[in-house]
């Protein structure tokens, strides 16, 4: 089935950059979209940024201008380029793959493992 592999988090000064990817292995055929989260401690999780097949993207208000997702469909990979970073930012992010299409059944989602980011002097 799919697994779902995330990475490039770490600790940065306010002010730097990080880029996070999210690789998804398996038998698939197509994602529809593809979605970043992020969770802090005590806070629910929150939608940060998204982008569909077709290219289009979404970002939450507070990461606009700062945050840049792209995705490389041909290795079913999603990329957050996390710049101008503020210890707000920091949280857990995980990335989500909706309606993946496999061999296998319905379209189904499917997260990542979490990668933390944290933003302090």
């Amino acid at each position: 089935q799919v697994q779902v592999v995330e990475s490039g988090g770490g600790s940065v000064q306010p002010g730097g950059s990080l880029r996070l990817s999210c690789a998804a292995s398996g038998s698939i055929f197509s994602i529809r979209v593809m979605v970043w989260y992020r969770q802090a401690p005590g806070k629910q999780r929150e939608f940060v940024a998204a982008i569909t097949e077709s290219s289009n993207t979404h970002y939450t208000n507070s990461v606009k201008g700062r945050f840049t997702i792209s995705r490389d469909s041909a290795n079913n990979t999603v990329y957050l380029q996390m710049d101008s970073l503020k210890p707000e930012d920091t949280a857990v992010y995980y990335c989500q793959l909706g309606g993946v299409t496999t061999t296998f059944g319905p379209p189904q989602d499917y997260w990542g493992q979490g990668t933390q980011v944290t933003v302090s002097s």
